[in-house]
């Protein structure tokens, strides 16, 4: 059978056009021209056609590392897209494009690791008793997608404080979004990640009491991180809810809960060991 071209889509395909948009769009910020913005777009969506290619053909585990950054950044890259086109004169694709490049980047040290590669019935494993697996993992991706969606309008909020109170323009003749819009995303971003990172912890806890021999798998740092992370964002609705403190210190405090996030799916699965991903006996699930 002749191999599909799709194939021959690697790492650096996407991540080579995903660093020329960056590039473009930070010219942009000094020089706003329109073809500099139409060749930002274009090295965006090929590599997002060329992101989606390899995932479409590889089909990286959630379960592990390797594809639950892969995954992120993927999601992350559908959002930059999107953000560049609607909101055509901010400042967006220079915030969102180097998360996009970190988690891509960060996803290379993991491409070797257990279980990068899916179960060797994927897909059809999708409808055995490993569903519940891939809701939990499901449900942490959405988590984690409204962490850093959270975390990209923190990190705005910051960098428009400080050039509002400074009266400077950091990024050139390139606007941003008012810091009422920005706290408005940061707060709808937690909000919508809270139950899924609460629903997602639940199911991942019944299914690691079900499927894991070794007590000391909910002392792994994957599990332990998960509820940290929990832990962190029920801090920040108490403090924005009922300690009702300014926009600048939950920013802050968003930012760090991404960093938690990232090394929380850094974290190897305790479900997934050597070889698991290589048959029926594959890992349950999720990211986190």
């Amino acid at each position: 059978m002749t191999a599909s071209p799709l194939q021959n889509v690697t790492h650096a395909c996407f991540g080579l056009s995903y660093l020329a948009a960056f590039a473009c769009e930070v010219a942009r910020t000094r020089w706003p021209r329109a073809g500099l913005r139409a060749a930002g777009l274009a090295f965006g969506g090929a590599g997002l056609f060329a992101h989606t290619a390899y995932l479409a053909v590889r089909h990286p585990t959630p379960a592990a590392p390797y594809g639950s950054l892969l995954l992120l950044a993927w999601v992350l890259a559908v959002f930059y897209l999107y953000g560049t086109v609607h909101h055509a004169r901010q400042a967006w694709a220079v915030f969102v494009l180097p998360v996009v490049l970190g988690l891509v980047g960060l996803s290379l040290a993991f491409v070797d690791t257990p279980g990068a590669a899916p179960p060797a019935d994927f897909p059809t494993w999708l409808a055995g008793p490993r569903f519940w697996g891939a809701v939990h993992g499901l449900l942490l991706l959405l988590a984690a997608v409204g962490v850093s969606v959270g975390f990209l309008a923190s990190v705005m909020y910051l960098v428009q404080a400080r050039r509002l109170r400074r009266k400077m323009n950091p990024l050139g003749r390139v606007s941003m979004l008012s810091l009422e819009r920005l706290e408005a995303m940061n707060r709808r971003a937690v909000n919508a990640a809270f139950p899924l990172l609460t629903a997602g912890l639940v199911l991942g806890g019944v299914l690691l009491e079900r499927d894991a021999a070794p007590e000391d798998t909910w002392l792994s740092p994957k599990v332990v991180g998960t509820a940290g992370l929990w832990g962190v964002f029920l801090v920040l609705l108490y403090m924005r809810y009922a300690a009702h403190v300014p926009g600048r210190r939950l920013a802050v405090l968003t930012v760090a809960a991404f960093g938690l996030m990232v090394a929380v799916l850094a974290a190897a699965h305790p479900l997934v060991g050597p070889g698991a991903a290589a048959g029926p006996a594959g890992p349950e699930g999720g990211a986190p």
